[in-house]
């Protein structure tokens, strides 16, 4: 099985937990969503260039850098055919931390008989993305402390469905909760002015580290 993998890179982690820590990032082609906001639209074109790697490619390079946390992205790659057998491949080796970004529309149900399980940051896209239809509330069940559950907000409706689905789910219980600001379209104190109005314990705000350390545009950081 060979995947379409369009960056593979070396950075330090811009978000989740292991934010700041180095990670070598696999970007797989295609995603089945098309959020307002999104930031790797290019990653979605039909016409992309991309890489045709194995799963023992992939797991070479991944050992080639020396890193041991990795963030499998895209576009969305639990879309991608034979992601199931790359993460039971990964998951033998017990030095690697692996990480997977998820939009919040493909059941995690799919993935749970993993030893050594990766752990899934998943986003639940809210109003402003236009596509909060397209969200699996099933999935809130199988997110674990190991997990995180992103919420990228642009506009005070969204943090409003935040607070209603962290209460809703006790989102804070089970699982790590991120509030991570759409890059240009709310400012962050009224994000802390939210959380601090509505008493939001065990709840982050996130920025995207590697926005502020780069140009917001550029590829492979």
């Amino acid at each position: 099985m060979n995947f379409k993998v369009i960056e593979k890179f070396v950075s330090i982690n811009g978000e989740g937990l292991s934010c700041g820590q180095l990670a070598v990032f696999i970007r797989f082609a295609g995603c089945n969503l098309n959020c307002s906001y999104c930031d790797t639209t290019w990653a979605n074109e039909k016409d992309v260039s991309y890489e045709l790697m194995s799963s023992e490619d992939i797991y070479e390079y991944i050992k080639s850098t020396e890193v041991k946390n990795i963030t499998l992205t895209g576009g969305e790659p639990l879309l991608q055919e034979g992601i199931l057998d790359l993460l039971k491949k990964l998951s033998k080796d017990k030095g690697l931390s692996v990480e997977i970004e998820t939009n919040g529309s493909i059941l995690l149900s799919n993935f749970s008989d993993i030893d050594n399980p990766p752990s899934f940051t998943m986003d639940y896209k809210l109003p402003s993305s236009n596509m909060e239809d397209k969200m699996s509330l099933g999935n809130f069940k199988h997110l674990t402390k190991r997990d995180t559950i992103k919420f990228v907000a642009g506009s005070m409706e969204d943090l409003e469905k935040v607070k209603y689905l962290i209460d809703k789910f006790k989102l804070t219980e089970t699982t790590n909760v991120y509030i991570s600001p759409v890059f240009g379209k709310i400012n962050m104190d009224k994000i802390v002015e939210f959380m601090k109005d509505n008493k939001m314990n065990g709840v982050n705000l996130q920025i995207q580290l590697h926005k502020v350390i780069w140009n917001p545009n550029k590829r492979g950081v």
